[in-house]
């Protein structure tokens, strides 16, 4: 995987707006980054009690994908496997922050943490495994290391 930066927030209001953004579906698609995916997941975790993240998500991106043009099918768009991975990674990093930590300073630190990383399901899956068909559509086990240990 190649080395990228990561792109930091500087203030809550960032994140409420793309995750805001998200839900309305009004977010320009340049700005749902691997960081904007992280980040509206952690605020709606964090701040939308009343949306069932794991079973309200796919949904969400779905929509929000086909409404900026995108295409959800066997090889682009909504991924249902990397999406409760990284659900799954965001609840187990709130699960050891401060609930007085601002929400961008949630949000960066888990950027900054192998939980963040773009390659975080590449740790419990193969590469092979996670790139299919079965794995986009519906959420498979993982092959390499349980996740648990997320």
């Amino acid at each position: 995987m190649s080395e990228y930066s990561i792109r930091l927030f500087e203030d809550d209001a960032a994140i409420i707006a793309i995750g805001e953004g998200l839900l309305a579906r009004t977010l320009p698609r340049a700005d749902w980054t691997h960081e904007a995916h992280l980040a509206a997941c952690t605020w709606l975790v964090r701040n939308r009690p009343d949306i069932a993240i794991e079973r309200e998500l796919p949904a969400i991106i779905s929509a929000y994908n086909e409404a900026v043009g995108g295409v959800n099918d066997d090889t682009q768009g909504y991924h249902e496997t990397i999406t409760q991975v990284y659900i799954a990674g965001v609840k187990a990093h709130l699960a050891e922050v401060w609930v007085e930590v601002s929400l961008h300073a949630a949000v960066n630190t888990l950027l900054l943490s192998p939980r963040g990383r773009r390659d975080l399901p590449l740790r419990f899956y193969s590469k092979e495994r996670l790139l299919s068909v079965h794995a986009r559509r519906s959420f498979i086990e993982p092959d390499l290391a349980s996740l648990d240990l997320i």
